[in-house]
Parts: C-alpha cells; sequence; structure tokens
C-alpha cells in the first residue's frame, strides 16, 4: 500500500534535477525551438485567414498588383498546396545536408562534439521556419474554398509566399552556415566557447591574489557507511543544494565518492555519510534523488568535457592517418584560452556547512593538476615528434603563465614543459631542440621573475 506515494514522493524530490536536465537536452535538441517555430506559424495561418473571413476588408489591404486573383479560390488552393509541397521537398534536402555534416564531424573529428552541432541555433531555426511555413500553408488551405460560397484569403496568401521568399533566402543563408561550421577552427572555437560559458556559470567569481587554502579539514564521513548507485552512468549534475539541505536535516556529513563527469557503474558506492543510523532506505533515495546520472556526458557542470572535445580533435589531427598539426595547434591555442580563464577564477567550493562550522557536504571538483593533465598530457606524448605542436605547447604554458601571479600553478606549468622537453629531446634532432629550448628558458625566466 505504502509502494506508490513512495515512488510519488521520488519523484517530487527528484523533479528539480530531472526539470533542469530536461531542459538541458530540449534546449539543445532539434525539438523544443523547431517545434515552438511550427506551432507558432501554423496558428498565424489559421488566425489570419479566420480573421480575414470575418473582417473581408482585409483583403482589400493587398494590392491587385500583388494578388489579382482576389475572387478565384482555386489559384489560392494552387499556391499553398505548391509552396506546403515544395517547402516538404526542401526539408529533406536540408535533413539531407544535416545528415552529411554530422556524419562527417563524426568520423572526421569527434562523435563527442555532435552535441555542439546539435545545439546549433542557426540548424534549429531552419528547420523551424521551413516547417512553419509547412505548417502555415497547411492551415491556410481549407479557407481558401469555392463552397457553400467562394472566399479567398487574400492576406494569408500573400503571407504564405512571403515566407517563401523567406525560405529562399534562409536556404541560401544556411548551406553557407554549414560550410563555415565544419571548418575545425570553428568547431574549437564553438567548443571552447561553451566550456566558457560553464566556467561563467559555475566559477562566477574571480580569484584572489593570494591561494587560499580549504580550511576544513577532510570528511568526517571518508570513512563512512557507502550509498550505492541505483543507475549506471556518467554523472551530468549534482543539486547542491539538495544535499546540503538533506544533510542538516538528517544531522549527518555526505561525502562524495565520484566528481561529476565520472561513470559510476551500479552497484557501486555513489557517496558515503556519517550516523548511518540516521540515513534508512528511504533517506538513501533522497540523497541519490540530488544526482542526474544518464549514459552521455553534458557541461552542465562538467568543465572537463568541454576540454575533452578539444583534445580528441587534436588526437585525432596528430594520427598517422591524418597528420594534421595545423589543427593539433589550433586546439592547443583554445585550450590554453579555457585554461587562462579557469585560473582567473575562483574554484567552486568543496566543502559546505550548514550551519557555520558543521560540515554538511563533500563535493570533488576538478583540481588544476587534472586540468592540466586532460588538456595536454595526452597531446604532449603524440607530440614527442613534431616540432610545431610542441613548440605551440610550450607558447601555451608561456601564455598561461604570464597570466597569474600564483607561484604554485606557476611550478606546476613549469613540471608540464620540463616534461614536454624531456619527451622531445629524445625524438628530434638538435637544431630543432634549441626553438624548444629557447621556449624552455623564456618560461623559466617568467616564472622566476614572478618569484
Amino acid at each position: 500500500m505504502s509502494i506508490k506515494p513512495t515512488l510519488g514522493i521520488r519523484m517530487f524530490e527528484r523533479l528539480p534535477v530531472l526539470f533542469r536536465s530536461a531542459m538541458y537536452a530540449l534546449r539543445g535538441g532539434f525539438l523544443i525551438r523547431p517545434l515552438a517555430i511550427a506551432i507558432i506559424l501554423g496558428a498565424a495561418g489559421a488566425v489570419l485567414s479566420s480573421l480575414e473571413e470575418s473582417a473581408p476588408e482585409i483583403s482589400a489591404w493587398i494590392p491587385n498588383t500583388l494578388f489579382p486573383s482576389h475572387e478565384d479560390p482555386g489559384v489560392a488552393q494552387v499556391i499553398l498546396s505548391s509552396i506546403a509541397t515544395s517547402i516538404m521537398t526542401v526539408v529533406s534536402i536540408v535533413f539531407a545536408i544535416l545528415l552529411m555534416t554530422l556524419t562527417l564531424a563524426s568520423t572526421q573529428f569527434s562523435p563527442r562534439i555532435l552535441i555542439s552541432f546539435v545545439r546549433d541555433r542557426t540548424t534549429q531555426w531552419t528547420l523551424g521556419v521551413f516547417l512553419g511555413t509547412f505548417c502555415y500553408c497547411m492551415a491556410a488551405l481549407p479557407a481558401a474554398r469555392a463552397l457553400p460560397h467562394p472566399f479567398v484569403p487574400v492576406a494569408t496568401v500573400t503571407g504564405a509566399m512571403v515566407l517563401a521568399l523567406v525560405c529562399v533566402g534562409w536556404l541560401i543563408y544556411f548551406i553557407n552556415h554549414i560550410s563555415r561550421s565544419i571548418s575545425v577552427n570553428h568547431i574549437v572555437d564553438r567548443i571552447a566557447r561553451e566550456t566558457e560559458l560553464v566556467i561563467d556559470e559555475f566559477m562566477p567569481y574571480p580569484r584572489g591574489p593570494f591561494l587560499l587554502p580549504d580550511r576544513s579539514e577532510a570528511s568526517s564521513a571518508e570513512d563512512g557507511t557507502p550509498i550505492l548507485n541505483r543507475q549506471s552512468g556518467y554523472i551530468r549534475y549534482v543539486d547542491i543544494n539538495h544535499l546540503v539541505a538533506a544533510a542538516k536535516a538528517y544531522r549527518i556529513c555526505v561525502h562524495l565518492e565520484r566528481r561529476v563527469g565520472q561513470f559510476v557503474p551500479a552497484g557501486v558506492p555513489l557517496a558515503r555519510v556519517s550516523k548511518p543510523e540516521r540515513v534508512p532506505a528511504d533517506r538513501a533515495l533522497h540523497l541519490i534523488a540530488a544526482f542526474d546520472i544518464g549514459p552521455t556526458r553534458t557541461m552542465q557542470q562538467d568543465v572537463e568535457f568541454g576540454i575533452i572535445q578539444i583534445v580528441d580533435i587534436a588526437l585525432r589531427a596528430m594520427s598517422p592517418a591524418v597528420n594534421d598539426p595545423s589543427t593539433a595547434i589550433s586546439c592547443v591555442d583554445q585550450l590554453s584560452r579555457i585554461i587562462i580563464l579557469w585560473i582567473s577564477r575562483m574554484p567552486p567550493p568543496s566543502h559546505y556547512y550548514a550551519p557555520p562550522h558543521v560540515l554538511r557536504l563533500f563535493v570533488p571538483w576538478m583540481s588544476f593538476d587534472g586540468l592540466l593533465d586532460t588538456a595536454f598530457d595526452q597531446i604532449r606524448h603524440y607530440a614527442v615528434a613534431d616540432v610545431a605542436v610542441s613548440l605551440r605547447l610550450m607558447r601555451a604554458f608561456n601564455d598561461i603563465a604570464s597570466t597569474t601571479q600564483h607561484a604554485d600553478f606557476r611550478v606546476r606549468l613549469l613540471e608540464r614543459a620540463r616534461r614536454v622537453a624531456a619527451g622531445c629531446a629524445e625524438h628530434l634532432p638538435k637544431d630543432e631542440l634549441v626553438k624548444l629550448q629557447q621556449r624552455f628558458a623564456a618560461l623559466e625566466t617568467i616564472i622566476a621573475a614572478g618569484a
């Protein structure tokens, strides 16, 4: 008897996380925006034709030069049906172009970047405008009739003709947009901009002049009772406020075992809690409701995912089958841009207190070391015999070091630069190593000057 209420409570508790996840997915898909445009234009065709029938003087506003056949409903029917059928043909062409672009991007660059194409607003508007024009014509077509009395929705048909011209121009713009969007520089720049938006939302405050150590001690729940995961997948979003409020209500401390972006199999501890006697099964479900877990990673809170997409493109460009160091260099430039923004912001807190001085939640986030390793370590490994990419890695370290005054960050950058130099020393001739050593020396000068 208590199963249904429990399920209802669980679903209600998950509503904020599910709503955020749904809005993120729908905002970036081919459903919401095209569907909304199609419904609006379809409603406009139905409403305008209805108004025109109830107020015939509206038709008098349209000059005869634009629509001479004010009294022949057959002409209006032919125009509306011709526009509708031709628009559906063009829609099939648009879908073919889109699928070709997605296939090309997936095979040539990385399947992970498909999300950036799906979230492209120009493509969404293109589908919406064409489908909306079709709905407009279909909604207006019944109004053009010969029985029981002839009626021609002149203004509505004129609107359909205008929409048809708009579709022609939009198709030309869409083809131009697609030709630019498959450019690798455009793709990498778009991913970098999306990653910067995640940083702006997730880390909005600038970093201070001093690196403040975390004043809190290790979470008391590190050795606590595990809360097992119920669904295999990647952690895409964690509702911090939900966890803090639940931990405070239950008077416990919650220690998350995995950070956002990591995969958690079913049955593996998702979190650990202190005072397990206060967390029965129903409360454990309440804590699990704060996690959005799915089969793919998203960029709701996952800065690392944006970096991984760019790294994938760079690694594929450096493969023997492609051998495109220019693309890898462009990826390194965009990665340095992301790292520079990241180190200029205050990192999100890992320890949450409620009330003050009472630790309720520990959340692991990506560290600077982890971010550097994700961004540059694989590229460094495969670029040991490529002097151009290795030189750009050195320049990226120099650029990042020049934008921060924190000695700890600069030392870690120097360690990565030293790895690049050591790896290239075994594979590059001496004349090419000279330039690399010069840039390494320049980095040491920057770090020494800031010490």
